[in-house]
């Protein structure tokens, strides 16, 4: 399976031009947490603010029709990426603010903020199924929508081979069913989950599904319409795109019938002292002046990716996930969380080495010039299940290729031959 060519990617990212510890270059193995960012994707918020500074929505002069027109377009470059519509696309802060929104609009519906019941309307008699896998984000609303509305929070376990199992979904999923969240790809694990396969359980009760993509929009082909999920969320800073930004899709119908939760400007048709009508989505959900340059340089970043080829991208990760998979078996008191094999696994390598924090593991990668995430990476549920208290991280992207690799596993046995002599 033939690689991306890294080093020429590398050239269009400032940050790999720079030295870091000991005067090395730089090995960036922690795009799990954030991805670093072209300089097509820089320059779009530059150019923004130095010729086209303006407030979207709200102005008739020059500026604002040129702000108007760039920020559009990165919506409109959003849903062809994700395979939607542009009045799908809403721009928010963060995915977890995608996901909170979610939340909170439900939670509106079901304390009676919308006119009418509905399948967003939630009671004690409900239940909202998600996983063990779950990122925080992907989590903690869903608890806090379980209190106010006095739904039931389930989970299906993740198995020792460290995927879901259809069968305990199945199980799980009955008539109280009315939303089903989960992530498209693990954090932590590196799992890919079966999407279809879960959406078509979940059809059966007409339970509303909700896909944490963030670790997979930035890393797969994804078109919403053939994964069939209701809503989508992810964020443009691990697409390389900018802090600051996040993305909900929702399918029109359903954004059409879900209350907004945030209140004020932009969002509104007119507005009396006694009431307001709203917007159509995806204004509806979008009050507020919006950070302009942020979404702009998502547009940027996507137009990059696309651009690549995200078929490519998928395919690059794969054969690094192949090279590097076997190495780190090899390792002695080395254990890797997750599938070991690579067939619906993306490039993300948990680890934890026998008698060594992560910390120090991370601390002494970081002195062969190799950036990695070491704690809990937001899963808690997940250490405890393993009975750890976190792991060290190691996730692969397009600027990355096999020799990344081999210094990674250079440095986990220098970490392990610092603390054997130490001890």
């Amino acid at each position: 399976m033939s690689l991306l060519p890294v080093d020429k990617i590398k050239k269009d990212f400032p940050i790999f031009q720079r030295k870091v510890r000991n005067n090395l270059d730089l090995i960036y193995l922690d795009s799990g947490a954030t991805s670093q960012k072209p300089k097509s994707v820089i320059d779009s918020q530059v150019d923004f603010y130095n010729n086209h500074n303006a407030a979207v929505h709200r102005g008739a002069h020059l500026l604002a029709e040129e702000a108007d027109e760039l920020y559009e377009n990165a919506r409109e470059t959003t849903a062809q990426f994700l395979g939607g519509v542009v009045e799908e696309i809403i721009f928010t802060k963060s995915a977890t603010e995608a996901l909170n929104l979610l939340a909170y609009s439900i939670s509106n519906a079901s304390l009676g903020l919308s006119s009418d019941r509905n399948r967003f309307t939630l009671d004690s008699d409900s239940e909202i199924l998600v996983t063990e896998m779950e990122h925080h984000a992907n989590l903690i609303p869903w608890q806090e929508l379980a209190k106010r509305t006095g739904a039931k929070l389930k989970w299906v376990a993740v198995g020792a081979n460290g995927r879901i199992s259809l069968t305990d979904f199945q199980n799980a999923i009955n008539s109280k069913t009315k939303i089903v969240a989960f992530t498209h790809a693990s954090n932590v694990l590196g799992t890919i989950n079966p999407v279809w396969e879960i959406v078509e359980l979940a059809k059966k009760f007409n339970a509303i599904t909700i896909l944490d993509a963030c670790q997979s929009v930035p890393h797969l082909p994804i078109n919403v319409k053939e994964l069939g999920i209701d809503f989508l969320a992810f964020s443009a800073h691990k697409a390389l795109g900018p802090t600051g930004v996040g993305v909900l899709w929702g399918k029109s119908e359903l954004l059409n019938e879900l209350p907004p939760y945030l209140f004020g400007g932009s969002m509104i048709e007119s507005v009396s002292m006694e009431s307001a009508v709203y917007s159509k989505p995806p204004r509806k959900f979008e009050t507020g002046v919006p950070n302009m340059a942020g979404v702009i340089g998502m547009g940027a970043a996507l137009e990059y990716l696309q651009n690549l080829s995200m078929k490519k991208i998928h395919q690059h990760e794969v054969a690094i996930s192949q090279y590097a998979i076997p190495k780190l078996l090899e390792i002695d008191g080395l254990t890797l969380f997750g599938p070991t094999d690579t067939n619906n696994r993306s490039a993300i390598f948990s680890f934890a080495l026998e008698g060594i924090h992560p910390h120090d593991v991370g601390q002494v990668l970081d002195q062969h010039g190799i950036a990695v995430r070491t704690g809990h990476h937001c899963a808690w549920p997940l250490m405890k299940k393993y009975g750890i208290a976190g792991t060290v991280r190691a996730s692969a992207y397009l600027y990355n290729d096999l020799s990344d690799i081999d210094s990674l596993i250079e440095g986990i046995k220098s970490a392990q031959n610092y603390f054997r002599k130490a001890s």
